[in-house]
């Protein structure tokens, strides 16, 4: 399958504003994937992975340090103004114009890359209803709610037809509500054939929306595939996780015991933490409880969960994706 976007070793390195005598800091740490044509694919991280500085680096905004992407098969350093030819962008600010209306933001965009007349009305009224737009069409976006106005950065910035739709949170900050009927337009809009590159911080989010996840910290990918796979790669599929106060010593004792107990893979700990991976959990967690009492370790809180894009977060680094 055609690969529409391209990314070989891709590398970003700043040094902190505030004192440039301080190491360099590696945002983007050569990174490589691809992307079929027609994917809904997602790039899953905490704040300050990295996800923000690789999508502007696709997208022409930030500048790399090193490595090579190509969009649409366009060197996104050496043809810049091609490939913002080739992508619709949805940044995390709302930089929606505050003195023209929805239906002039939408006008003046597609005017801007060169989008006939007649063309460019006749999509403003397409984009306008499949938005739920068409009634504050002609209204200022001053007076719109968030989910309004994420609706219209996301018409707007398909004003021309991309072949890449970048999306950069598009659900940060609004209502549950909001976010639901977002992403029932994101499936609708892959649905009729267009490929999508989004980032988020919401690991439901990514779970629902996208074909294929890749997980970055510190710059790096940890992982790729689709979400399904992804789950399946944590140890024994199931997280118990503990969370345990004990006298010195009292808390090490307790996790090298752990991994005799039945259905155990493999037991982290972290802190006051204990992670045990499982591949069954019926009576895990009373066998577990009791043998922290044997070790005179209290067990303060303690739960199950099930296979998630968060339990193999925490695999992978030994921390929460919220931390």
């Amino acid at each position: 399958m055609e690969s529409v976007i391209v990314v070989r070793d891709l590398e970003k390195t700043y040094r902190p504003k505030q004192n440039r005598k301080a190491p360099e800091v590696k945002a983007v740490d050569r990174i490589s994937f691809k992307i079929p044509r027609g994917e809904f694919f997602g790039l899953l991280g905490p704040n300050g992975a990295g996800k923000t500085t690789t999508i502007g680096i696709l997208t022409t905004r930030v500048l790399p340090t090193g490595g090579q992407a190509l969009v649409d098969g366009v060197d996104v350093v050496r043809n810049s103004v091609a490939v913002k030819r080739k992508i619709g962008v949805v940044p995390q600010v709302n930089n929606l114009d505050r003195n023209l209306t929805g239906r002039e933001i939408l006008l003046f965009h597609a005017e801007y890359f060169g989008v006939p007349k007649q063309e460019r009305e006749r999509h403003a009224e397409e984009l306008l209803e499949r938005f739920q737009l068409t009634e504050r069409a002609d209204e200022k976006p001053t007076g719109y709610s968030g989910g309004m106005a994420q609706r219209l950065k996301i018409a707007r910035a398909l004003m021309h037809t991309p072949s890449i739709l970048f999306l950069d949170e598009p659900t940060t900050g609004l209502d549950p509500q909001s976010r639901r009927a977002l992403w029932d337009m994101l499936l609708e809009l892959h649905a009729a054939g267009q490929t999508i590159f989004m980032t988020t911080h919401y690991m439901e989010e990514a779970d629902q929306l996208c074909q294929r996840i890749a997980i970055m910290d510190h710059g790096k990918l940890l992982a790729m595939d689709a979400p399904s796979k992804l789950k399946a790669t944590v140890p024994g599929g199931y997280l118990v996780e503990l969370q345990v106060r004990g006298h010195e010593g009292s808390t090490e004792a307790l996790a090298s015991s752990l991994p005799g107990l039945p259905g155990v893979v493999e037991v982290k700990t972290q802190d006051d933490r204990i992670r045990l991976y499982a591949d069954r959990v019926e009576g895990l967690l009373a066998n577990a409880m009791r043998l922290a009492s044997d070790k005179g370790v209290m067990v303060t809180d303690a739960h199950v969960a099930e296979p998630s894009l968060e339990n193999l977060f925490l695999h992978l680094t030994g921390r929460s994706l919220r931390e």
